[in-house]
């Protein structure tokens, strides 16, 4: 019997090799530390400076056409100056729906309807006030890195429940868990930064 080494190289061996390879990737990893990025974003845009930006209103959610959504979902946010929003519906029927989602949001903001728009005065901070929202600020961090931590745990049980797998070594475990250290560091670098521009942005009159 004629043995094709090339053959039985590419029909056994590389399948093999690759099988050990893909055993584990870092995708799921990736997708949860992004919607924890994401969360944490979410969760300290609540956290309004004593100026005006368009990003004040992202937390805002108002039921229209028989949905919760977004207020740049429906109207265009605008700031006029340092101190006021503008917020201009498509639909001009939702402007009192829309101030009044604004108004209920938990933002201490007071919109007032004006013909065809929705004016939002940003009134300015206490010290006092800043303060205690630097303290709310480090609450959220924290709690980011609590889901982190979180993660870190769980994909190291996977990857550690690949102990003598086929074609897992014990290399493969080792790099694939010094990985996974190096992308939590990486991430809570990223968590550091935005905690630090919010911080200088709550503290700068």
């Amino acid at each position: 019997m004629y043995l094709n080494l090339n053959t039985w190289f590419v029909d056994d061996i590389l399948p093999a090799l690759d099988k050990g390879r893909k055993m584990f990737t870092f995708d799921d990893f990736q997708n949860r530390a992004q919607k924890i990025l994401d969360h944490i974003q979410q969760d300290i845009s609540s956290l309004r400076t004593g100026r005006a930006h368009t990003s004040l209103l992202d937390p805002v959610v108002v039921e229209a056409y028989g949905t919760r959504m977004k207020i740049s979902e429906l109207a265009t946010v605008t700031v006029q100056d340092p101190t006021m929003l503008v917020v201009s519906p498509w639909d001009k029927s939702l402007l009192e729906t829309i101030a009044k989602g604004i108004q209920i949001s938990g933002l201490n903001l007071n919109p007032v309807v004006d013909s065809e728009i929705i004016r939002i005065g940003i009134p300015a901070l206490t010290t006092e006030r800043r303060q205690e929202m630097v303290k709310l600020l480090a609450q959220k961090i924290e709690g980011g890195k609590v889901m982190l931590r979180n993660l870190r745990g769980d994909i190291r049980k996977e990857i550690e429940n690949l102990k003598g797998t086929d074609s897992v070594s014990e290399d493969n475990i080792e790099n694939w868990l010094e990985e996974l250290d190096k992308k939590v560091k990486e991430l809570e670098l990223k968590i550091d930064d935005v905690k630090k521009r919010k911080e200088t942005d709550l503290m700068t009159i």
